[in-house]
């Protein structure tokens, strides 16, 4: 599922053994078995067969077509999830969604947005980087940047800063440059931020839901330590559903499992006329609705609300909490694009069999230079960084191998721009669950990790422990960067530091140390 955000490369999404015979500890040792041969040139049939490939790739037309309604199907959630997350965490003045300045997103907008956004980035990847690869907003950036919203900056601000990073790593592409920061990072931080921010997305699930709430001491189980109130169990339910869909590989588990929590939640409401947790006249009920109160809306197809659409502040962000702050907010997103790319295209080209010998994606930079620009423009549409889906295997298993299948499914994306009336009754204790599973997906990644060199785990740890914690991804990132440089120091591995992360990790220091270095000039 999403990315989502990041994926193991080189294995398939089930775990199985791919077409070529490789499994994932072949992958992982480095001995792949040798890749079949492609055969003997096939004629194109027609302009559209010799643009994207598609007899060549030994597919069809219509193995394209059901690989391209298959992926939209799996990760069509975004339009629900990406608006839900932007609007959950409350702001200074404990307003739901509101940024430092009290201002709320709209929530129809966002999903309208985050809906052109994915069927445009999605049709420009299969016409110029002709993979079976789709884009939408990046879960785990996307709570990083409600975050930041909340408590540091303007929603224009924080998109401005996005829009930076995209265009950063946009240079970084063309130059070539954007391997050399891969690598600087050790595989065992970019492990430990995949499977951090996996339970990051968690506690945000399980916090929407209000299966945990603010407590005593720290944080409490329900209402009153008990699972009370019927929004809790239609949670309950839809978490239930949801795993066994996706355990049981139900193409687009996720949506399905959204779609049937959502009805339950219309019906219950119906019968319980339960309402809104906060009231007009201030008052709070714990056992109601988090957010949305799932009624059928008056309009199902509507005018898509686009004002969203180029509210961004390119340098706000700089002024509001200096340059070297946001500069480190910028490198935090731009880390986490990073990783969700490069994992993603590996798996997705692994599962497709599209990978050459040494592992890498032949003429990959159209597809690593689309997937920049998206960064940018999710940030100009105030919607967030968008990124390559790991939901792209899902097609993939179903035949895609060509940006035809990418086609399809950005056209799916921009026919659901109109009808993103229906997102506002979807309550969040029927996505949570989502939240919930991609973050079970994400941590899997866990097993990656190397656990008998105390120099590795602490970092390892640190990273994981202050995502979900401090409700921060940047905080996780710094805080393993800097221990992983200190430790392998410190066990006499210095030169196994690559200079990057010096650099990376002195900006960290200063990060960690703002507040009392502006004191103290």
């Amino acid at each position: 599922m999403p990315q989502q955000s990041s994926s193991s490369g080189g294995a398939s999404a089930s775990g199985a053994p791919r077409a070529d015979g490789d499994t994932p500890a072949d992958v992982a040792a480095g001995t792949p078995t040798p890749r079949r041969s492609a055969g003997p040139q096939v004629k194109p049939k027609n302009g559209l067969d010799r643009y994207f490939e598609i007899s060549a790739r030994r597919s069809t037309m219509t193995r394209e077509l059901r690989g391209g309604l298959t992926t939209f199907f799996t990760m069509a959630y975004i339009v629900v999830l990406n608006p839900i997350i932007l609007t959950s965490i409350a702001g200074p003045d404990g307003t739901p969604g509101a940024d430092v300045e009290g201002t709320v997103l709209p929530f129809g907008s966002i999903a309208a947005v985050t809906a052109l956004l994915a069927g445009v980035l999605t049709i420009l990847m299969g016409i110029v980087g002709r993979y079976p690869f789709a884009l939408a907003t990046g879960l785990g950036i996307n709570a990083l940047v409600a975050v930041f919203a909340a408590t540091q900056l303007s929603w224009p601000e924080i998109m401005g800063l996005v829009v930076l990073e995209g265009l950063l790593i946009t240079v970084l592409v063309l130059t070539g440059f954007r391997k050399a920061v891969f690598e600087a990072i050790p595989p065992q931080l970019k492990t430990a931020i995949a499977v951090g921010i996996g339970f990051f997305l968690a506690i945000i699930g399980l916090a929407d839901a209000g299966v945990i709430r603010p407590g005593t001491p720290l944080i409490s189980f329900g209402v009153g330590g008990q699972l009370a109130g019927w929004p809790l169990l239609v949670f309950v339910v839809g978490l239930l559903l949801s795993a066994v869909l996706v355990v049981r590989k139900v193409k687009g588990a996720l949506l399905i499992g959204i779609v049937v929590t959502t009805v339950l939640a219309i019906i219950v409401e119906a019968i319980a006329d339960i309402g809104p947790k906060f009231g007009d006249d201030g008052s709070v009920n714990d056992r109601a609705w988090a957010l949305q109160v799932p009624e059928l809306p008056e309009d199902v197809i509507g005018s898509p609300d686009l004002s969203l659409l180029g509210n961004f502040s390119l340098f706000g962000g700089f002024e509001r909490i200096g340059i070297i702050a946001a500069l480190l907010i910028v490198f935090s997103i731009m880390i986490a694009d990073f990783f969700d790319t490069v994992g993603t295209v590996t798996a997705v080209g692994a599962e497709g069999d599209m990978l050459d010998k040494d592992r890498n994606l032949p003429k990959s930079q159209p597809v690593l230079l689309v997937d920049s620009i998206a960064a940018a423009a999710g940030g100009a549409g105030s919607v967030s960084s968008n990124t390559t889906y790991i939901e792209s295997t899902a097609g993939v298993a179903d035949g895609a191998r060509t940006g035809l299948a990418s086609v399809v499914t950005g056209l799916l994306f921009l026919v659901a721009v109109f009808f993103t009336p229906l997102v506002a009754v979807v309550p969040s204790e029927a996505a949570a669950p989502a939240l919930v599973i991609v973050g079970a997906l994400m941590i899997s990644q866990i097993r990656n990790l190397v656990w008998d060199d105390m120099s590795l785990v602490i970092p390892a740890f640190l990273t994981i422990a202050l995502m979900p914690f401090t409700y921060s991804i940047t905080n996780g990132i710094g805080a393993g960067v800097v221990s992983f440089v200190l430790l392998r120091v410190a066990v006499g591995r210095r030169r196994e530091i690559h200079p990057l992360m010096w650099v990376v990790a002195i900006m960290f220091l200063v990060y960690f140390a703002l507040e009392p270095l502006q004191q103290l000039f």
